[in-house]
């Protein structure tokens, strides 16, 4: 699990933009860039090339 307060600095690598945490996948996720940034051992890996695209569906979620 994140920290709350890490949480609250953490901004997307590539727009900036704010990310959304996903408890059960593990990622933190971008709508804007349609990008999820995996959280591993509870360190973000905030790298471009190690995220996954997204699903339409999975943006709906977060609506």
């Amino acid at each position: 699990m994140l920290d709350q307060k890490l949480l609250t600095i953490l901004a997307c690598p590539i727009c900036k933009g704010e990310l959304h945490y996903n408890k059960t996948d593990k990622e933190l996720v971008c709508l804007v860039d349609a990008l999820a940034f995996p959280v591993k051992d509870g360190v973000p890996v905030m790298l471009k090339d190690d995220a996954r695209e997204i699903t339409l569906e999975e943006r709906e979620k977060y609506s």
